[in-house]
């Protein structure tokens, strides 16, 4: 049974099939989070359609920083009663290195799954 684009983009599954696995190793990996296939386990699909593809990912993921940076800034104002600069800056720059290995991985599933030519085709699920 084939899972819905959105339930794709959550697991970071393959755009085509929706069951291939793109990463390598589980998001918790900080040691190899970045490792991804080269290809689709199940499909075969080749992730990187032409060199640099994922540069496109890096902004996306610079997108969720700041999207990340905003609302926790807010909710800092509004949950401490608006601090000293300091207790912003640690607050946002201890998130940022906590969500790098998420946001990195959704950066490039939403790149693959917005931004490419790669539609969903049932003639490759199981």
């Amino acid at each position: 049974m084939a899972i819905s684009k959105f339930q794709a983009i959550v697991q970071q599954k393959c755009p085509r099939c929706h069951q291939g696995n793109m990463f390598v190793h589980p998001s918790y990996n900080l040691i190899a989070y970045q490792k991804m296939h080269s290809n689709c386990p199940v499909c075969g699909l080749r992730f990187e359609i032409e060199p640099g593809f994922f540069w496109g990912g890096m902004y996306l993921s610079y997108a969720l920083n700041v999207a990340q940076s905003v609302t926790l800034g807010i909710a800092t104002y509004f949950l401490l009663g608006d601090p000293s600069p300091w207790v912003y800056l640690s607050i946002i720059i201890g998130a940022i290195f906590l969500f790098m290995p998420i946001n990195f991985r959704y950066g490039r599933v939403l790149m693959l799954h917005w931004f490419s030519p790669i539609k969903f085709d049932t003639s490759y699920s199981k």
